[in-house]
């Protein structure tokens, strides 16, 4: 994998702060993006724009078909046979609001279960504890082991006949760690639940098949899979979302509205009330045509050896001044590292790494149940990406080193050359 031609597709790693390079370590918030995915939604709104599905004129006849085909990408990205099964949304956190919603709307009842991790993002726990409070369903965590590992024997327990949802990401935003989706989808059928996905940290680093993993609902951001703001998908199986009620209501999702009743549009226009953002699903579309061509079994293995860096620089720099979270063995995790230093909160160590160009996320990452659960209140994150160096992970040691002076932190006393 070239990463230095990867990284002349992306200007804004050019720029410098505080006359220092680039180095941005925060992909797991947001990717950059390349420029074919700025030139496509450019292109878009030079050339096509039109709202879409309800004009006749030649215009939004293009408009609709470049937004259907960047639905049939979406499907063919995640291995499912059948497009329909693919609604645009502004994300993962809409897409599982939505799921949440129209469960609560149309199967689920006061005391059924639903069951979520303690390693969940904000966005798989709050839809359900509006569940929770407004509809009385009976909401459960699965906990981890002490090196983030997801407790399945606690799966088993809280799996009955009244569990009807389980609700897990595919990969932590915080560990790294990879849940066995296909395994718990097969423990949760067994008794008759459903199993929804959160793919916003898997699906830009790792290749997603919704039938292989054999789950029901699967969600994913663009914007972290270097598509464009405000645009994801949820994919639902078809013949399951027919029978859901919509979330939202008004343009679009609607076949007849009488004063006296209506009637919904099929899938999966029946989620997708209002004007949608098609310049957004056009870029997502030239997203993962980038994504793709760069080759799953190469950007797995330049992820994996820019976290053995880290690893190897954390263990020679620091020694156990510093603490770095999730599964020990690099090749068991995924694209982040979340780390504490001890003596320094991870705010101003965020603050010393920006004085010096560096771009890392610190705080509690969505995530204050998985905190809770580390005994921390906040920690410090990297996340590397396929336009990532491995001098980037050693600017950013050296930096911490600078931070661990500034701070007076002991740390180990054999140290490694950048």
């Amino acid at each position: 994998m070239d990463v230095e031609r990867i990284r002349q597709d992306f200007p804004i790693l050019s720029r410098s702060f505080h006359g220092r390079p680039l180095v941005y370590l925060d992909s797991a918030a947001t990717s950059q993006k390349p420029r074919s995915v700025v030139e496509a939604e450019e292109r878009y709104y030079d050339r096509i724009n039109a709202n879409v599905h309800r004009g006749v004129y030649a215009l939004s006849v293009e408009a609709t078909e470049a937004y259907e085909a960047a639905r049939e990408r979406v499907a063919r990205f995640l291995g499912a046979k059948d497009p329909s099964g693919v609604v645009f949304v502004r994300g993962t956190t809409e897409a599982i609001n939505l799921v949440a919603t129209s469960l609560g709307r149309g199967l689920l009842k006061n005391g059924d279960r639903v069951v979520t991790t303690i390693m969940e993002h904000h966005s798989n726990i709050v839809p359900w504890h509006f569940l929770r409070v407004y509809g009385g369903i009976d909401l459960q965590f699965v906990g981890v082991d002490d090196e983030g590992t997801l407790r399945l024997d606690e799966l088993d327990r809280l799996l009955t006949p009244r569990t009807k949802v389980v609700s897990l990401t595919h990969v932590s935003n915080v560990l790294g760690t990879m849940n066995p989706i296909r395994e718990v989808a097969d423990r949760a059928h067994a008794v008759g639940a459903l199993v929804v996905v959160d793919a916003a940290q898997s699906a830009p680093h790792l290749p997603i098949d919704v039938d292989a993993l054999g789950v029901d609902f699967l969600a994913f951001s663009g914007h972290k899979a270097l598509g464009p703001m405000g645009i994801g998908a949820l994919w639902g199986r078809p013949d399951l979302m027919e029978t859901l009620p919509p979330a939202m209501g008004g343009g679009e999702m609607i076949r007849e509205v009488h004063t006296d009743r209506i009637a919904y549009n099929t899938t999966p226009g029946k989620f997708e009330a209002g004007t949608p953002n098609v310049a957004g699903a056009v870029g997502l579309s030239a997203a993962l045509d980038y994504l793709s061509a760069i080759g799953w079994d190469d950007l797995r293995a330049h992820e994996e050896r820019l976290l053995r860096r880290a690893v190897v620089l954390a263990e020679e720099r620091f020694g156990e001044a510093m603490t770095i979270f999730g599964p020990k063995d690099p090749a068991q995790r995924h694209a982040v590292f979340a780390f504490r230093m001890k003596g320094i909160h991870p705010h101003d160590l965020a603050s010393v790494l920006d004085e010096r160009g560096i771009c890392i996320r610190a705080g509690h990452h969505c995530a204050q149940p998985l905190m809770e659960r580390l005994g921390v209140p906040a920690l410090t994150r990297a996340s590397p990406y396929l336009y990532n160096t491995e001098a980037e992970i050693s600017a950013l040691f050296d930096a911490l080193a600078d931070a661990a002076r500034l701070f007076k932190v002991p740390v180990a006393s054999r140290t490694t050359a950048a």
